[in-house]
């Protein structure tokens, strides 16, 4: 019997992205037209945002475990939050949830343990990129983590909130993302997670210079995997491990 699975979504974009790669990726699994059994709980990102930008993660901590509540109370037996960011507030959180998660950076972690990828440059929000959740799962394998300059960090924060969260594509735009890609390969970087969801709307292994690494996507395989998997959950809330077996 396979597990179901709750995906906790955070910003609709994520929401959207996650469900649609588990879809595709249990069709891969489990043969066409199926896939492990999936609830969702989508609570609008914008009732966060304010507490967000002034890190009251108390109040995000609350409407994330609100999330988290709704697909348990439908049935999840585990969840996965497709948002990096989030993951700030939802290691604070964890042990105290109804139901296991699979966490992000985790799942990232075994893809690039898997290629032997030693340096690895990062982009997302501000707050993912000057956080704690990749340099502290990635530090545990022995995986270097580079981040850009202020400036662009700014920069790159500013046009995922103003643009691609509102589904606003400009050229110079993707033309700012690949340049810090390129300035993250001159300093020794291996590969790039594009560790915020929108991201991968503009930047793709076509136009980027390293090899990408999309956050969302894999998360949303591994946690099939899981799904899918004859493991017993673990019996208490917190992590569950990745694996690619």
């Amino acid at each position: 019997m396979n597990k179901t699975l709750g995906i906790v979504a955070h910003s609709f974009e994520g929401g959207t992205l996650c469900f649609l790669t588990a879809c595709r990726e249990g069709a891969v699994h489990l043969g066409p037209h199926m896939h492990p059994e999936i609830v969702l709980s989508a609570i609008p990102m914008g009732l966060t945002l304010g507490a967000w930008e002034t890190d009251d993660h108390q109040a995000v901590g609350r409407e994330l475990a609100r999330g988290v509540q709704q697909v348990a109370d439908a049935g999840a037996d585990f969840y996965l939050c497709p948002d990096n960011t989030a993951h700030i507030v939802l290691e604070k959180i964890a042990s105290e949830l109804p139901i296991p998660g699979i966490h992000i950076a985790h799942a990232v972690r075994e893809e690039i343990v898997s290629h032997g990828w030693k340096r690895i440059g990062l982009l997302g929000t501000k707050w993912t990129m000057t956080g704690t959740v990749y340099p502290v799962a990635l530090v545990e394998a022995g995986i270097e983590c580079l981040v850009p300059d202020e400036q662009t960090m700014d920069r790159l924060q500013a046009a995922i909130f103003d643009e691609l969260c509102q589904s606003i594509f400009r050229p110079e735009t993707t033309e700012l993302f690949v340049q810090a890609i390129r300035d993250l390969e001159a300093e020794g970087a291996d590969c790039v997670i594009l560790g915020c969801t929108e991201i991968p709307l503009i930047i793709n292994a076509e136009n980027s210079p390293l090899p990408v690494l999309d956050s969302t996507r894999l998360l949303a395989r591994y946690a099939v995997l899981e799904a899918i998997s004859e493991r017993p959950l673990a019996n208490r809330p917190g992590w569950l491990e990745v694996s690619s077996t």
